[in-house]
């Protein structure tokens, strides 16, 4: 538990990097004092819950996905939009399951990721210098919309709250159940070695769901919508994230609740003592820590250190072995379980590097983690089109890397953290913002239907390929088969050859 030096404004003794500085405080007062006053978005037991599938996570009994958008936009809020990424979430976990044979626990990056950390405070538009745009929460893309207006934190929080009841109401009336390989199209493929990989794989996977349908497992005699069940298919987890940026927000969210009393002796100290209260961050299940707000004396750190959700750190090249450590003690000193993730992003070329050191400070700390890999943000480069892009090869080069990694290290790769989409452009086809995959997209395509205003994302298919090589991996594990770091899809994929 928080110590009592903590409070959710104790942040404000401290240096905030990233902060938003605000030209009409009077206005920004108001808005917060409202905020203050609004529902949460997620209950204590909600944030519980996820707390103790994460512990399985660290157990290495079930796998993490941490998957979204970069950062969300208020146009984006649509059924269409909300639909897709909420399937392809479904899709992805479909796949790992068959092949890891555990429990896949599901995060994402939606309903609150509206911020964006920036480099620099302002941006050249053409001959004009303007502030960087922060996110929809903070100002508009439009470079005469850079004023940091407080009235979009008020409308992230409606946004947050229309997005996180639209995915409640699809996964309550058994939108789950309809993701099935049997519909997912494989005429993208290029490779014919890599189609027949797909289609042994998904044959595969159609042939368990059709088994346990077979013996009445997830088959209802009576729809959901005529008062049946939704079925063992159809029931699912899912819980929501943010990148915990804007301290002002989060603070407002943050409410005061007795810890759930089914937590017994967590939740009071004797039978007659009055409930042990909490802080929790109402505004989404599990918020994280960026690589750019860490700073062991700063704001962020100091209040991510007092609330009771999950939190999730960014570890880079530039995180030494002794600050991680230290870090770990600030923020979880009762070495709970499930309490923290640690997200690597260091890069396909500098992992190596890093990694093993990272792994062996921990492990010889004896702080208990969550070790997922996020190999999107340290891939990053621009085309000769001026467009931001990432190759495939080098994202599944850093993946397979750490799966390796770790396995030398006596450790596990828990979950991984990837930027994808299942939205599709206005011509209905996937967005083309990565290059290669099983689609070999090509940089004369990208500005085909590049539609990010922020970092790119994997698309559709390119987001399969992903779960389709961590599927096999598991499998391959399990079975005592060939590791994918080497097979032929690993290299009909694009990753790199390892030394």
């Amino acid at each position: 538990m928080a110590d009592n030096t903590w409070s959710p404004s104790s942040w404000r003794n401290k240096p905030a990097a990233q902060d938003v500085v605000y030209p009409d405080r009077e206005k920004l007062e108001k808005v917060l004092g409202k905020i203050r006053t609004l529902p949460p978005l997620v209950s204590p037991s909600e944030i519980e819950r996820l707390r103790h599938q994460l512990a399985q996570v660290q157990r290495n009994q079930a796998f993490l996905l941490h998957a979204g958008d970069c950062a969300e936009s208020f146009d984006a809020c649509t059924h269409e939009n909300i639909a897709a990424k909420i399937g392809l979430i479904l899709s992805f976990s479909l796949i790992v399951i068959w092949g890891a044979r555990k429990p896949v626990v599901r995060i994402g990056r939606i309903a609150g990721q509206y911020a964006k950390p920036r480099s620099s405070p302002t941006e050249k538009i053409g001959d004009r210098e303007v502030l960087s745009f922060r996110g929809d929460n903070v100002n508009g893309l439009d470079p005469n919309d850079r004023t940091p207006d407080p009235d979009r934190m008020l409308s992230a929080y409606f946004h947050s709250t229309a997005t996180l009841n639209h995915v409640r109401s699809l996964l309550t009336s058994g939108f789950a159940s309809l993701h099935h390989p049997k519909d997912w199209s494989l005429s993208h493929v290029r490779s014919p070695a890599l189609r027949e990989e797909f289609e042994r794989i998904t044959e595969g996977l159609s042939d368990a769901l059709e088994f346990t349908r077979t013996i009445g497992i997830g088959k209802e005699s009576v729809s959901y919508e005529q008062g049946g069940g939704r079925g063992a298919l159809g029931e699912v987890d899912f819980y929501t994230s943010h990148e915990g940026l804007m301290l002002d927000y989060e603070e407002a969210m943050t409410r005061e609740f007795p810890v759930p009393s089914s937590l017994g002796s967590y939740a009071s100290s004797s039978p007659q003592s009055s409930p042990t209260t909490v802080h929790y961050n109402t505004s989404a299940h599990f918020l994280w820590i960026g690589d750019r707000t860490r700073q062991l004396n700063g704001a962020h750190v100091e209040y991510f250190r007092g609330i009771r959700n999950p939190i999730g750190v960014k570890v880079g090249p530039s995180m030494k072995a002794d600050e991680l450590v230290r870090l770990l003690e600030i923020v979880n000193p009762n070495r709970e379980n499930g309490k923290v993730t640690l997200i690597t992003r260091y890069g396909a070329g500098k992992v190596e590097e890093h990694l093993p050191g990272h792994i062996r400070a921990v492990q010889e700390s004896g702080h208990p983690v969550i070790w997922i890999s996020d190999p999107m943000h340290g891939n990053t480069l621009t085309s000769s089109s001026g467009l931001k892009t990432r190759n495939f090869g080098t994202i599944i080069s850093e993946l397979t890397s750490c799966l390796r990694i770790h396995a030398e290290c006596g450790s596990h790769l828990n979950g991984v953290s990837l930027e994808f989409t299942g939205e599709l452009a206005e011509d209905g086809f996937s967005v083309t913002e990565c290059l290669g995959g099983s689609m070999r997209l090509s940089e004369d395509q990208l500005p085909l239907r590049y539609q990010s205003f922020c970092d790119p994302r994997l698309n559709f298919e390119q987001s399969l390929d992903v779960a389709f090589l961590i599927s096999d991996h598991f499998k391959k594990e399990r079975t005592g088969g060939k590791k994918s770091y080497g097979d032929v899809l690993y290299s009909e994929l694009g990753g790199r050859t390892l030394a």
